[in-house]
């Protein structure tokens, strides 16, 4: 029996990240200065931050050099805002066709707008977010169609 045909599990999405930061409260800090979240708890070694349904973990410990092309995704309502807020503050953005940036730390974080990209936040997590006015472009909605799995209506 090939390693292919073993049943296994499917993965149903991203629960949470953890990011190494040098300081718990300076990165609450940096990342409040362009995103409005909850922190659900906080100490001096982590914290937690909540999008709705997932979150960030922030843990201390960062040792490695800054990423260049290992980053993760943050999807946002108001991307232009985010990023006039990150310029405010006087973050750099990358020279890539995306929105990419490093935090303080060295975290290669890309910004994307939600309606703009395939993935999807379930209906009543949106509305419990304050976010139910949020609609899927007709670019979105053909990648989610492609794989079947385009919202009806």
């Amino acid at each position: 029996m090939t390693q292919s045909a073993k049943p296994r599990a499917r993965p149903v999405g991203i629960n949470h990240i953890a990011l190494e930061v040098g300081d718990i409260q300076e990165a609450l800090d940096f990342y409040r200065g362009f995103l409005d979240f909850e922190v659900s708890s906080q100490s001096e070694k982590a914290a937690f931050i909540y999008f709705g349904d997932q979150f960030i973990n922030f843990m201390t410990g960062r040792r490695q050099g800054p990423d260049e092309g290992r980053h993760f995704g943050i999807a946002v309502d108001d991307k232009p805002l985010a990023i006039e807020r990150l310029k405010e503050m006087g973050v750099e953005l990358l020279d890539t066709r995306f929105t990419d940036f490093l935090d303080p730390w060295g975290n290669r974080v890309e910004l994307t707008t939600y309606t703009n990209i395939q993935y999807t936040k379930a209906d009543h997590i949106l509305n419990g977010m304050g976010l139910g006015h949020l609609k899927k472009t007709p670019g979105a909605i053909e990648e989610l169609a492609k794989k079947g799995m385009a919202p009806e209506g």
